[in-house]
């Protein structure tokens, strides 16, 4: 069986399509940065032809979503946002459709359940109902925060080189573990519906972000504010939570914190 691995060139798309790879298919790994408004929908079928499977990781929450600003910090064009998630989507369950593909497995957020009227949640909603629209059978995996994106988080709540973090509840993942359960999906018997994943320990998303950047020895200090926003949105204390279902992965952040390669050594 051969699997398309659609990503915006982050480490995601390597680690699932290794792990693809590792249960024996064949595997594509295609990057699009800037997502699919420039490719026609022809362009993307010519590229799925015999794939049977699409492992689409295109809609990741990172500050490319949005800018920063002296005045307001982090700030997204909701509209632009949503149309091009909307559109980028739309077209390449068109261009499964035509190229043959059966399953579409997409990479989401948790609590896109509880939090889908503003910011990068209210744009991931929209992708979420683009898919579960769609008649190709279709798994959507909702993650938790992944220890790799403490970075991401920074610099979307940075204001003055302050870091403005809400002190919601949060069960980071190792990215490792999200791609081996994607992988694990991908190639298994489709099945339609929504999935989460989540990691073992619970922490305050300030606390997490704040050990994040100290272990890199980052400048910036980490403020507690619960009206600051997360990629756009104002959230509740749990909204970030997994649900009682989800599947709980065994990497602890300090078993992912050793395992790094050290600092300007290569790996």
């Amino acid at each position: 069986m051969k699997v398309a691995v659609w990503d915006d060139g982050g480490l995601i798309g390597v680690e699932t399509a290794l792990w693809v790879r590792d249960h024996g298919h064949e595997v594509e790994l295609l990057s699009a940065p800037h997502g699919l408004d420039s490719y026609t929908r022809e362009e993307i079928t010519e590229v799925l032809r015999g794939c049977s499977v699409v492992i689409d990781l295109l809609c990741r929450p990172s500050p490319a979503i949005g800018a920063l600003t002296e005045e307001q910090g982090f700030v997204i064009d909701e509209e632009a946002l949503v149309g091009s998630w909307v559109r980028s989507t739309r077209k390449l369950l068109q261009a499964e459709t035509a190229a043959g593909v059966t399953y579409h497995v997409a990479l989401s957020m948790t609590g896109v359940d509880r939090a889908a009227s503003t910011g990068v949640f209210r744009a991931l909603k929209a992708r979420e109902s683009v898919i579960q629209r769609s008649a190709t059978p279709h798994l959507v995996l909702r993650s938790t925060q992944m220890f790799e994106s403490v970075e991401d988080i920074a610099t979307a709540g940075t204001e003055d080189w302050i870091v403005w973090v809400p002190p919601v509840d949060v069960r980071p993942v190792a990215l490792k573990d999200v791609a081996m359960l994607l992988a694990h999906t991908a190639v298994s018997r489709p099945r339609t519906g929504v999935r989460e994943i989540a990691g073992p320990e619970r922490i305050r998303l300030d606390a997490f972000v704040r050990a994040g950047l100290a272990a890199n020895a980052e400048y910036r200090r980490v403020f507690t504010d619960v009206h600051s926003p997360f990629f756009g949105t104002c959230l509740g204390p749990s909204d970030l939570l997994p649900d009682a279902n989800a599947f709980i992965a065994e990497t602890t952040y300090r078993e992912w914190f050793a395992g790094r390669p050290s600092p300007g050594i290569d790996s």
